[in-house]
């Protein structure tokens, strides 16, 4: 049985564990050269801090994948709208991990007063991740052209949006992550 739970700290080691190949094998990150877990702990240490939604799937005791909603921009008027990341170790996609992963993930983010939720895609030819983010409600909003290199060829990037809560009908809350007047965000 698989288990959606918040995340701590403890489990920047298995979160970096999961990343890696994606780094080292893939487009579905442009990052090119994996972080250290002390790395991972350092991105997950201000959205813990600052009540940002961070959470793990785990089966049999063994972290199989984790999803995250962080700031999109720095600026503090952005601070309602959240980027979601969502990386399963590898053999566990197409198994459900990922879309009870998303759930979990938007129900937090509406919980703590976000209202749009952003998600980036890199490669044209990441069909699994761009078909999985429309299944989840998702649509695509921006399409940017040859704009990333890696493994020797240019990369199309995609932006897509998912509405959260009550969306632009009702302002941002007033206090917590999403307030815009809230602290300075980390990027």
């Amino acid at each position: 049985m698989t288990v959606i739970r918040a995340a701590s700290l403890a489990d920047a080691a298995a979160f970096q564990a999961i990343y890696a190949p994606y780094v080292l094998e893939s487009t579905a990150t442009l990052e090119n050269v994996p972080p250290t877990v002390e790395e991972m702990r350092g991105r997950l240490a201000p959205m813990l801090d600052q009540g940002y939604p961070v959470l793990a799937a785990e089966r049999d005791g063994r972290v199989i994948g984790y999803a995250y909603a962080g700031p999109a921009h720095k600026r503090p008027a952005y601070r309602p709208t959240v980027e979601n990341t969502i990386y399963l170790a590898q053999g566990e996609t197409r198994g459900g991990v990922g879309a009870a992963l998303m759930a979990e993930l938007f129900a937090a983010a509406e919980a703590a007063g976000f209202r749009q939720m952003i998600a980036v895609i890199a490669d044209a030819e990441n069909r699994a991740s761009l078909s999985f983010h429309a299944r989840q409600g998702f649509e695509q909003v921006a399409h940017w052209r040859a704009v990333a290199w890696k493994f020797g060829r240019w990369l199309d990037v995609f932006h897509y949006q998912k509405t959260l809560g009550g969306g632009d009908r009702v302002a941002p809350v007033e206090d917590g992550p999403a307030c815009p007047a809230g602290p300075p965000t980390f990027r």
